[in-house]
């Protein structure tokens, strides 16, 4: 069975950084795309940064530069380091894999609460 868990939310000014962990098992995780999602009160989940099983990554225009994903395939983890944090960037964010020949992402982690204040 696939778990991800997520780490590293919380509270902070605006301007500011946050590096978000998920951790996965259950997987063989060097083989998944995987991808950090976030969801706003009242709006639609979005990809927000994805990272191919072959270290490809890819982001949502409003992150470009400020946000990066990485993953470390020894210790079965993918990373969101986000930068120069907005409060527009106030979301729950979950991470998600999709597996080869699946095509979406399938398995999905608790989210973890980021709150960017003003």
């Amino acid at each position: 069975q696939v778990q991800l868990v997520e780490s590293g939310g919380g509270l902070v000014q605006a301007g500011g950084s946050l590096r978000l962990s998920c951790a996965a098992s259950g997987t063989i995780f060097s083989i998944n795309d995987m991808g950090w999602h976030r969801q706003a009160p009242g709006r639609e989940r979005e990809l927000v940064a994805a990272i191919s099983s072959g270290g490809r990554t890819s982001y949502v225009d409003s992150v470009k530069g400020r946000f990066t994903i990485s993953r470390d395939n020894a210790k079965n983890t993918v990373y969101l380091q986000m930068n120069s944090l907005k409060p527009e960037d106030t979301a729950v964010y979950y991470c998600a894999a999709k597996p080869p020949f699946v095509g979406f992402y399938s398995h999905w982690g608790q989210g973890t609460q980021v709150t960017v204040s003003s």
